[in-house]
């Protein structure tokens, strides 16, 4: 689609919008409209307001969409372009409907985080929490559900953001390793069986990261409050190995304020009592062990290679194996499933009363094989019908939503929600999806995302893939030494 911007640049939040609502088309900058498809955008200031219009031309047929707010609004430039980049989207948004397109539950948000624009809402533009939850449905046209788990998600993070200090930090520990690659999987994670062989070696240079990490942390005066070991398969590993990298963990970082420790069983054909005896031994008191669906057929349709009774085995030995707070994963939208089935599935994990359970849609990602093959997949309604269905029973059941996010390219555009017992929240899950505090990521693919006040943020990423971050780990190590420098010259809190 041409797209043409007046008075403005702000590509990005147009291009958001243009995914959102056609994602099947790609932006075009050709300097003049030219055919049938084309969106025009122009932002102009007044004395009294800045407005937005949008001029939309599809399929032969031409409207319009206007937003706009007061002058006086924005006390800060960087405040007055996120109200720019918000109004130039609601424009967008709103000749797209008056064109006839229909409406998203999640209306004119683009985002992956919703409960952080809902803080926002709260924070900076001064709306009490029920103004704000109004606001998202009358002013940016959320479906009421879903700006009612947005408010919800955001009182959570509120909650955890109160007891946090400046200087408190999380932990992510990479293990990029599977017994097998699932169909929707686009994650770095390595499946082969010769390239399984490679764990040793991947251990001892996850192990000098970690070391330059731990430094880098003590250095800079940094608290760890939570520890988070995902992939891949954490438990890909045996037992020994499992136990060894925590033992690093706690050798090498100061643990003492630490509420948490996850490890990902994601996979219930690697869950054994001898890896969980380790993991207990460890002091890890949060596990995952993720079905997706509670169907043999539709487990074997996605290249799962594990069985309903593997699952119903793996959370036996769960409960038996130590006091683990459990989360079950499920993913809405995959291939054979219907409304009813995604009913059983969730009927079997109520029965097994886990702690957390996050309900994914699913998303078609760049290298899945759901994508470069293709897949007989449910359509938006059917997705709609089973993600109604979860947020209504897991509420009666007594699980309250305590995060949610959104990515490109998910069935009906809807959303991931962790839902949690009382009490039971993943305070790590909180605070990458909201942005709390630093995340110090280690191993392949790691992404360290430092904050700190006045929105300072720098990233450092590790090399994707093992066979890179092998080779390349004394890199990756001199470069943890940019958590200091950040933390030195950061903006200082409270």
């Amino acid at each position: 689609m041409d797209i043409i911007l007046r008075g403005h640049d702000y590509k990005y939040a147009v291009e958001q919008m243009l995914l959102t609502l056609y994602p099947e088309e790609r932006p075009v900058y050709p300097g003049s409209p030219s055919g049938d498809d084309c969106v025009s955008v122009t932002l102009r200031r007044s004395g009294r307001f800045v407005t937005a219009s949008c001029r939309l031309v599809r399929e032969g047929r031409t409207a319009f969409g206007r937003a706009q707010f007061a002058c006086g609004r924005a006390r800060e430039r960087t405040d007055e372009m996120r109200l720019e980049q918000r109004i130039v989207k609601l424009a967008f948004y709103r000749a797209a409907l008056a064109h006839g397109h229909e409406k998203p539950v999640w209306g004119s948000l683009t985002g992956v985080r919703p409960a952080k624009f809902f803080a926002n809402l709260v924070e900076r533009d001064g709306l009490s929490p029920a103004g704000a939850e109004r606001s998202l449905v009358r002013d940016h046209g959320v479906d009421p559900d879903r700006a009612a788990l947005c408010a919800r998600a955001a009182a959570a993070a509120r909650r955890v953001r109160d007891l946090l200090a400046p200087e408190d930090v999380c932990l992510y520990i990479g293990i990029p390793y599977c017994p097998t690659r699932c169909d929707y999987c686009s994650f770095v994670s390595v499946d082969a069986p010769r390239l399984l062989k490679t764990i040793p070696d991947y251990l001892n240079a996850l192990e000098r990261e970690m070391a330059a990490a731990a430094k880098a942390v003590e250095d800079s005066g940094r608290r760890v409050v939570s520890v988070y070991i995902g992939g891949g398969t954490p438990t890909t590993l045996s037992a020994a190995q499992l136990a060894g990298l925590i033992a690093r963990t706690r050798e090498y970082f100061d643990l003492s304020a630490c509420r948490e420790f996850t490890v990902e069983a994601g996979r219930p054909d690697t869950v054994t009592a001898e890896k969980l005896a380790a993991l207990a031994a460890g002091g890890v008191d949060r596990v995952s062990v993720n079905p997706q669906t509670m169907s043999d057929a539709i487990l074997a349709a996605i290249g799962r290679r594990h069985t309903v009774q593997q699952v119903l085995d793996a959370v036996t030995l769960v409960r038996r194996g130590g006091d683990f707070t459990l989360n079950m994963d499920l993913i809405a939208g995959l291939p054979g499933d219907t409304p009813e089935s995604f009913g059983d599935t969730l009927s079997a994990v109520l029965a097994l009363a886990p702690e957390n359970v996050t309900v994914h849609t699913l998303a078609l990602k760049k290298g899945s094989r759901f994508l470069t093959e293709g897949a007989a997949l449910p359509d938006g309604d059917a997705v709609g019908k089973m993600l109604d269905a979860a947020r209504k029973r897991l509420t009666a059941a007594g699980y309250g939503p305590y995060y949610l996010y959104r990515q490109k390219f998910m069935s009906g555009s809807f959303e991931n929600v962790g839902w949690t017992k009382p009490g039971h929240e993943n305070l790590y899950n909180i605070c990458i999806m909201e942005e709390l505090c630093p995340i110090i990521a280690m191993g392949a693919g790691g992404s360290t995302k430092l904050t700190a006040p006045g929105g300072a943020l720098k990233r450092l990423m590790a090399p994707k893939y093992p066979k890179e971050y092998m080779e390349r780990i004394e890199d990756t190590c001199l470069a943890k030494d940019g958590i200091r420098r950040f933390f030195d010259n950061a903006p200082k809190g409270e």
